[in-house]
Formats: C-alpha cells, structure tokens, sequence
C-alpha cells in the first residue's frame, strides 16, 4: 500500500500550525497506525528532517496516551479502540489520511501531535483518590458489595483518561472523565466517607482549568475507546446536588 498523511505540524505551543503531507510507501495492511508513523518518522529523519512528535506508551490500548484525531475521528474509523490499535487494513490503498492533535483550550499543544493533558491530572488530584485510613489489609470478601454496583464501578474505573471525551465534545466538556471518576467510588463504600468533598472538589477543578459544560451530544460516549457510559455523568450530577444541599 501507499498511502498519504497529511500531519498538523506545529514547533511549539507559541507558533502557528500548519498541514504538511507525506507519502509513505511499502504500508501493509497488518501494520498499526503508530507503525506506520515510525515508517514516516525514520524516513524523515534519514533525509534531515525533523520527526513528527506524538505521544504513545504501551501501544496496547490501555494506557490512552497515544489519542490523536485520525480522519476527523478521536483514536480513529474504529469504535472502542484506541489509536494504537487502529491497523492500516481500515483504509484503503492510495487514501489520504488527515492526522491532527486534540482541539481542546484545556489541551494546549505543545509540539505537532502532541498535547498538554496535565489539567486532568489537576482534576484527579483534587480528589479522584480514597485517603481513608483503613488500617491493613482486609480479606476480600469483608465488605459485602451487590454484584450490580461492583460491575458498574469497575465499568466507570476503566477509563484511561485519554481526553477523547474532551477532544470529540462541541464544548470541549470533561464531564465523561470526571463523572466516570466519582462514579466509580461513589458506588463504593470505600469511597463514601469523602464523597461529598471529592465531588465538589473535583468539579470545581474541571471549572478552573476551563474545560466547557455537557449538553448531552452523546459525541463523548461514541467516541470512548472505552465505551464509558453517559450514565455517569448523571450519576455526578446527583451526587454534586447532594454534596451541594448538604
């Protein structure tokens, strides 16, 4: 296959961006995107030009650091995978395939593919842990919780924080992320003794760092690399009221 990247090239955070295309030759279909851009990147660096940046890690779609726009799309054509994952038999030979950083005023870019996401790590240290002490280690099976509930945190926890929620949102809101955050210890009781405080304390971070509200699209959850359900955001909203009126 041949195929044509045309890549968002920006220096740093100060400059202006621009599209450049390049041609990659000798792309077969059991290639990964991230492998397609190594291709790209060793031929730009054997002939004297400066690689393309973009973040990545595991390239085992589980760590959410590799998301870029691909075609238009947050992570790519495929639902529930993430960039990594996205394999060059999803395209066709001779396509012309855009790649763009996430658009986002709380995702500055800071070189090419490659953006800033630390506001999440505000978010998260504002209150998306349990700091109860707890003593040591309990047996497992010592704090009865209904199957139902467990299943559904473990749903909420599983997201990566990958800000494909945030990147797809009209608003750039990041209420997928954090409503997936205080869901998950609000269905708990390891997380209720600081329920009120993390929920207020994690909102008011997400305002801070200027991310936009939800207006109930439905472009965060379609575009999840982990299906993160829309539920928890109402589960938030409730728990926000509550913390609110109490």
């Amino acid at each position: 296959m041949q195929i044509t990247l045309k890549v968002w090239r920006q220096p740093d955070a100060n400059s202006v961006g621009k599209f450049l295309s390049y041609k990659v030759d000798h792309v077969t279909e059991d290639m990964s995107f991230f492998e397609v851009m190594d291709l790209l990147n060793d031929n730009l660096v054997l002939a004297g030009d400066e690689p393309i940046a973009f973040d990545h890690d595991c390239r085992e779609g589980i760590c959410g650091t590799c998301g870029i726009f691909i075609d238009g799309r947050a992570h790519g054509p495929l639902r529930g995978v993430t960039s990594c994952q996205v394999h060059m038999r999803s395209f066709e030979d001779g396509q012309e395939i855009v790649v763009e950083p996430w658009r986002a005023s709380a995702f500055p870019v800071v070189k090419d593919l490659v953006v800033d996401r630390s506001s999440f790590d505000r978010i998260m240290a504002a209150g998306g842990y349990v700091s109860v002490n707890t003593g040591s280690s309990i047996d497992a099976n010592a704090i009865p919780i209904a199957k139902a509930d467990a299943d559904e945190a473990f749903d909420a926890a599983a997201c990566i924080g990958c800000g494909a929620c945030v990147a797809s949102c009209k608003n750039s809101s990041a209420m997928l992320f954090v409503g997936a955050k205080v869901s998950q210890y609000a269905l708990l009781p390891q997380g209720q003794p600081e329920a009120k405080d993390r929920v207020l304390n994690m909102v008011s971070a997400m305002d801070e760092e200027g991310f936009g509200s939800c207006t109930n699209t439905g472009a965060c959850e379609a575009e999840c690399p982990k299906e993160i359900s829309l539920e928890h955001i109402a589960r938030m909203n409730r728990e926000f009221v509550k913390a609110s009126l109490g």
